[in-house]
């Protein structure tokens, strides 16, 4: 199971076990270029799955940058913190993050 309280949180919220679906822990287990490219190409942009939440984002001064698409790509590549999570893939629906909205559209998805 996910080491963040959050992504936890959400797993026992939306009832999603290990049986139903495959669980990947990116801080031990990096995420690749493929998986990646496949969850930019299911949501649209890599700005999309990026977290702005992630300490480091304020630590290296990301906010007072202007990122493109190819950084938020290498971001997320580099260091497993910059990716939302979780990220569920249900056939080809992705959500991704912990906002109420994804999570709710999460559970309706669930049922």
């Amino acid at each position: 199971m996910a080491n963040c309280t959050t992504s936890q949180a959400i797993i026992r919220e939306t009832g999603i076990t290990e049986k139903e679906f495959e669980m990947q822990d990116i801080k031990f287990e990096k995420i690749t270029p493929a998986q990646l490219g496949a969850m930019k190409k299911m949501i649209g942009s890599y700005e999309a799955l990026f977290s702005r939440r992630a300490l480091k984002y304020k630590e290296l001064g990301l906010k007072d940058k202007k990122l493109e698409e190819r950084d938020f790509r290498r971001y997320i590549l580099e260091e497993y913190t910059f990716l939302k999570r979780p990220v569920v893939i249900i056939g080809d629906k992705i959500f991704a993050g912990s906002e109420k909205k994804t999570i709710e559209a999460l559970k309706k998805e669930l049922r």
